[in-house]
């Protein structure tokens, strides 16, 4: 696949990716459908399906059996036996080993793979095994390190590497903790610090099937989060901060030094921005010009990926190789090539460690760093194996990246760009003798081809993703690409570079500004492009089977070589169909109890709360493809509320209530259908319930209305167990269904007259 020379065929190519066009396509292959066109047909298929197992095709299929083998880790309902998991692995991958000479290697290494990614992704939990809160804690004094902090838009936030902690509840046992403080008042990292503090336990999922932060916090060791109480005191530490925190505390002090010397020149979300290119510091951006960034497609600019990585790999090797030929003696008899390709993967390395290696950022710097080696060792580097070696890096070092959208989205967009440079640049080179090509190349007309395509594949290959973790697509993202991108490119990261490099000499100002000038084109046209009718394509949604298939499609599609590819498109059609047949919930419940969504008759969602949650009221609009925001005022259309509780008609007509007070559950198992509520309900309630201890054992819910009553999907499904979401103990297991008769019937309407209203004669 990676080696280029002549195929069977005769034609010119890469050994292993093309089969010869005689043998994919024999005569009668094609012929109607009839008396002898089955075998010609069957022929055909053969032939792709050998080409498709050809020498050199095997290698990029692993890491997407290995990631098989970690998704299947994440769906257990209880955490696996490690040591069971091991020796499964190795036994399997001893097959392999001795199966290598004959046909069933490839299937026993593809079964070895997934064995091995599910061992792997085991291993990792076990490795990383700490506490998590279970319940709040409103006081609790800690003392410890600060490991991390971040400057956000309205506050600061930081990770504290806990030494002491006591609380009058008793004393958890936390090894990290994320707390968020007023704006300005974040410790220096690599501190001591003494504080008091509220904890709450990790954010779970705010709806059955969305994002689980839980197990972000968890892989990350981080075991509560919550907020500061008071002062912080920095104190001298008891023992020494380590190699770990000196380090920390460089590249934050590092980061701050970049940052202030930004603010100087710059300011506001220009500020923030240039900040987020260079630092991966992109939690101080306004709102209002992050939203504009997302839904005009702009947004994979302010996380720092394959693109910013080959950016600065790239301006680093060119000007290096330009500056060395400017010695004959040089480019004569030294190779300059490699010294360039070296300087360009020191420079990757320290940009990732100056923004923070995040997974996208480390996928990046592997895949960099394989294009640079093999130009060092005179190999061609841009083909599926590199994506494949970087792929398994990374979920070797992190198999948790896998259920992470970035990773998702950036792996996604590279297969589809790989696939592009193997497939499509060989139709936009011209031959010598091709006039046409060659005068179009001459005016840009090329360059302009691949950028309009690579906007468009990486778009469509990351659509998936985007409506399944962020509930919206980018229908313009290819014209906010177009007009952005070149400016980003030629400017707003090389005056980046330009700037780091002249930062210690005192000459930074001027580069600033000019990345300023750049990102304020970019903002302008992110705000356009948002504001065009269209632009937000509100998606609603749907469950993990559709992401599943819609991936299989991309895989497809972006691997095979042959006609067979197509199949990845028609499974992207089922996963589309799929996708957009997907029940939607009636009744959203939060994990607190303390806000409640109904389906009203209009169709859409109304809120009873008793606790104003803007995150999760946002959440929740997104999921139902609703494009109202939290503090829209139809939002409480049709809901009666009062000291007791809340009340709406759900869209039958039934009455479903949020009570707060015991006096108000009379009237309300009288004349609800469902009650959701934390105080004890009374005997003979006519009501369905959801109270407080189905709350806390299954967290949030979501209920679909049937013939019978409602369907129950919960985040803690019963039997759930798992370290970063453990099951919460209970008598007997919460039913699924929840039956309801019918609608109560009406209240009898009392007669007696109020005494004001009485007359004489009465």
């Amino acid at each position: 696949m990676s080696d280029e020379g002549r195929t069977p065929g005769g034609r010119r190519g890469y050994a292993g990716t093309w089969p010869p066009r005689e043998a994919v396509a024999p005569a009668g292959g094609y012929a109607p459908i009839g008396v002898g066109a089955w075998p010609p047909i069957v022929e055909t298929l053969r032939q792709w399906i050998r080409a498709e197992a050809g020498a050199g095709r095997l290698l990029p299929w692993v890491p997407v059996a290995f990631g098989c083998g970690i998704a299947l880790y994440f769906a257990a309902d209880h955490e696996p036996v490690l040591s069971v998991a091991a020796i499964v692995a190795i036994a399997l991958c001893a097959v392999a080993f001795l199966l290598r000479r004959r046909q069933a290697f490839a299937a026993a290494v593809i079964i070895a793979a997934v064995a091995t990614g599910f061992a792997v992704a085991t291993w990792r939990t076990a490795r990383v095994a700490h506490g998590v809160l279970a319940r709040p804690m409103f006081s609790v004094s800690l003392t410890g390190f600060v490991e991390t902090r971040d400057i956000r838009e309205r506050t600061d936030r930081f990770v504290l590497r806990v030494a002491s902690i006591e609380s009058q509840r008793g004393t958890p046992k936390l090894e990290r903790v994320r707390l968020s403080v007023k704006k300005g008042t974040a410790p220096e990292v690599g501190s001591f610090v003494e504080l008091k503090a509220r904890l709450q336990p990790p954010l779970a999922p705010l709806r059955p099937g969305s994002y689980d932060f839980s197990r972000d916090l968890y892989f990350q060791g981080i075991g509560a989060s919550g907020f500061v109480l008071g002062a912080i005191k920095t104190t001298a530490s008891p023992e020494g901060r380590g190699f770990a925190l000196r380090y920390a505390a460089f590249m934050q002090g590092m980061r701050d030094a970049i940052d202030a010397r930004i603010r100087n020149v710059l300011e506001g979300d220009n500020r923030a921005i240039a900040t987020a290119l260079l630092t991966g510091r992109r939690d101080a951006i306004s709102e209002p010009v992050n939203d504009a960034m997302f839904i005009s497609g702009l947004g994979h600019v302010l996380s720092i990926s394959g693109y910013h990585m080959a950016v600065v790999a790239g301006v680093v090797f060119f000007a290096v190789r330009a500056l060395l030929a400017l010695f004959p003696v040089l480019t004569v008899g030294f190779p300059i090539k490699k010294w360039s390709a070296a300087a360009a993967l020191v420079a990757a390395a320290f940009y990732l460690l100056l923004s923070g290696a995040e997974v996208a950022t480390q996928r990046s710097f592997f895949m960099t760093a394989v294009v640079l080696i093999a130009v060092m060792v005179d190999r061609r580097a841009v083909t599926f194996r590199t994506l494949a070696v970087a792929a398994m890096i990374v979920l070797a070092i992190a198999p948790e990246a896998l259920v992470h959208p970035s990773f998702q989205m950036s792996f996604a967009a590279t297969l589809g760009l790989v696939a592009l440079v193997q497939i499509g640049m060989p139709h936009l080179f011209a031959a010598p003798d091709h006039s046409a090509t060659a005068r179009i190349a001459l005016w840009g007309g090329r360059e302009i081809a691949m950028l309009l395509l690579a906007s468009l594949v990486a778009g469509l290959a990351t659509t998936p993703y985007a409506a399944f973790h962020f509930h919206r697509v980018a229908p313009f993202g290819v014209l906010a690409n177009l007009a952005a991108m070149p400016v980003v490119s030629a400017l707003v990261m090389p005056a980046g570079l330009l700037g780091l490099l002249a930062m210690p000499f005192g000459f930074d100002g001027v580069f600033w500004a000019i990345m300023g000038s750049g990102i304020d084109w970019m903002i302008v046209v992110a705000q356009w492009v948002a504001a065009l009718p269209g632009a937000v394509g509100h998606v609603s949604a749907f469950g993990i089977g559709p992401l599943i298939a819609a991936s299989l499609g991309v895989i497809l599609l972006g691997l095979l070589r042959t006609p067979l590819r197509f199949a990845g498109a028609a499974v992207l059609l089922i996963a589309v169909v799929w996708a957009m047949r997907a029940p939607q919930s009636d009744i959203l419940i939060s994990g607190d109890g303390r806000n409640v969504a109904v389906r009203g008759g209009d169709g859409r969602l109304h809120l009873m709360r008793t606790a104003k949650d803007a995150f999760l009221a946002k959440e929740w609009l997104a999921a139902d493809a609703d494009a109202r925001t939290a503090s829209d005022p139809s939002l409480t259309e049709g809901v009666s509320c009062d000291e007791g509780g809340c009340v709406t008609p759900a869209a039958g007509g039934a009455f479903i209530a949020l009570t707060q007070r015991s006096e108000a559950l009379a009237d309300d198992c009288e004349r609800a259908v469902l009650i959701v509520t934390a105080r004890p309900v009374p005997q003979g309630c006519a009501a369905a319930v959801i109270d407080a201890e189905r709350l806390r054992r299954q967290g949030g819910l979501a209920l679909r209305r049937n013939r019978n009553g409602f369907v129950i999907d919960a985040v803690k499904p019963a039997g759930l167990d798992r370290p970063w979401s453990p099951a919460v103990s209970g008598e007997g297991e919460p039913e699924t269904t929840i039956r309801i008769q019918g609608a109560p019937a009406p209240r009898a309407i009392d007669a007696t007259p109020s005494e004001s209203d009485l007359q004489p004669e009465d």
